[in-house]
């Protein structure tokens, strides 16, 4: 007889994969954090792909009207790749208060998550999320029954991508994918990309991560766990999913870019390698700006957006977006 399948990895107990590849999932949401809601924002659940029932969440300010022209920001959660939804309650508390600090519609798009589904899965329904944006702008005004009424009004032509860890790897392959100016979403136009902190990788360790390869919570090994979890069987840490700059990634010099932010906290493991791809860009000569956060870790922005230092992120982006809304 043949043995019994044993766990190969595991996940915090949460997500476990076994020998033989099958998987397991607790539905216990990791997060403690409680839910938050007040009277100032409205929420809703609406499906963007029915072939994969994919979900995402819209937020808006419940004293927006019809008359004002509300720009779009979309938030891309993180998780490595492997956990996250609209629905987790540090996420939604993020969405609470990036949809104040900024009067913007939020969308906050779920993706399918790995293992069981490998990369590029979450990058192609990121695009997809992107696309039905599209599809509403291309049936405004035309009394379709599909369009959304909350996204009357909204100013199609002022989008911006906020992605935070494994959620600022899409933004970054987002910003690849539709290049400077985003004829391909056309009416709809994305202005910009904030990637907070995020999930990139390489075969070659950075100092930060030689030097310090634990944080309070995240380690190394955490990091390397989730992408073995969730790059296609038989790949590596500088598949172009995982390190943008590898030996076998795209060359960037002839892409055109809408302008990014990268935001990372100066205690994370993957502090030297943000910078350094931040550098990189800036050297091809594309809008970059790098904004380093004194002593916080993974996680800071998400995890406590209301706090003091939060604040001062959002403070940062807000003067991206005003800076990238003409």
């Amino acid at each position: 007889m043949g043995s019994l399948p044993h766990v190969v990895e595991d996940c915090f107990g949460l997500l476990k994969l076994y020998s033989d590849g099958s998987i397991s999932r607790n539905p216990e949401v990791p997060c403690p954090t409680p839910l938050l809601n007040d009277d100032s924002v409205l929420y809703k659940d609406l499906n963007f792909d029915a072939n994969r029932n994919l979900q995402l969440r819209l937020y808006k300010p419940s004293s927006s009207t019809s008359l004002e022209k509300l720009p779009i920001l979309f938030y891309f959660h993180g998780g490595g790749f492997c956990f996250g939804s609209r629905t987790f309650p540090h996420f939604h508390n993020l969405c609470l208060r990036l949809t104040t600090a900024f009067n913007m519609l939020v969308v906050a798009p779920d993706h399918r998550l790995a293992p069981e589904h490998r990369l590029p899965a979450a990058s192609d329904d990121a695009c997809l999320a992107l696309k039905w944006l599209q599809g509403q702008a291309a049936m405004h005004g035309k009394n379709v029954e599909d369009v959304d009424t909350w996204l009357t009004g909204v100013d199609f032509d002022r989008v911006f991508v906020l992605g935070d860890s494994s959620g600022g790897n899409l933004a970054h392959h987002l910003a690849v994918k539709l290049k400077a100016g985003s004829m391909e979403l056309a009416p709809v136009r994305v202005r910009g990309y904030v990637l907070v902190a995020p999930f990139f990788g390489g075969s070659v360790r950075t100092k930060s991560e030689l030097e310090q390869p634990c944080e309070a919570f995240w380690n190394l090994e955490m990091y390397d766990r989730f992408w073995r979890l969730s790059i296609p069987v038989g790949s590596t840490l500088d598949d172009p999913l995982v390190n943008p700059f590898g030996p076998c990634s795209q060359n960037l010099a002839g892409v055109p870019l809408d302008p990014i932010l990268v935001v990372v906290g100066g205690g994370e493991i993957l502090r030297d390698r943000l910078e350094d791809y931040a550098t990189r860009l800036k050297q091809l000569g594309k809008k970059v700006e790098f904004v380093e956060v004194e002593g916080q870790q993974h996680g800071f922005f998400t995890d406590h957006p209301f706090s003091d230092v939060a604040e001062k992120v959002i403070q940062r982006i807000r003067d991206f977006i005003l800076d990238n809304s003409n």
